[in-house]
């Protein structure tokens, strides 16, 4: 089952480390990691993406509770975040496959940033849904590169 993880942190060197060293320490893998400063510029928000059960869900929250820095952890269930993540994608077009292209990136409200004789680079951003039907749609075309942010989560309350 996958899971996201907010991990409110002190924004201090090696605290990524730590954190990322837990999970490679005992096994675990992170799906996706996203971290940056918050409103408070001393503390940082990480969101952690992985796959467990409850039991190792629930032992990876004790074990990043007991990190130095860390100052709050928290095991998002749906209904209760609001995530989004970046995507930036280049498509293989030519004269004939532009405007469907383009077209299909219109109706995603996702943005045209680069615009080359044989490609388009498109922002996409969205929920994961979003952002995966999306990415099927263009690989008929040919997506020739391909970079995520991961997920950025919050909490609704």
């Amino acid at each position: 089952m996958r899971h996201t993880i907010s991990v409110l942190v002190e924004n201090k060197f090696g605290v990524l480390t730590r954190v990322a060293g837990l999970f490679s320490g005992r096994g675990y893998n992170i799906d996706s990691l996203n971290v940056a400063p918050t409103h408070d510029n001393t503390a940082s928000r990480m969101s952690i993406v992985t796959h467990g059960d409850e039991a190792t869900v629930e032992q990876i929250i004790k074990q990043l509770n007991k990190l130095p820095d860390v100052l709050k952890v928290q095991d998002f269930r749906e209904g209760e975040y609001v995530d989004r993540e970046l995507v930036l994608v280049k498509v293989a077009v030519n004269a004939k496959s532009r405007a469907e292209v383009m077209q299909i990136t219109d109706i995603f409200r996702a943005k045209i940033v680069d615009v080359q004789p044989q490609s388009l680079t498109i922002e996409i951003t969205g929920n994961e849904s979003k952002v995966e039907k999306f990415i099927d749609l263009m690989k008929p075309f040919g997506v020739v590169d391909l970079t995520r942010t991961g997920k950025a989560a919050m909490p609704r309350k």
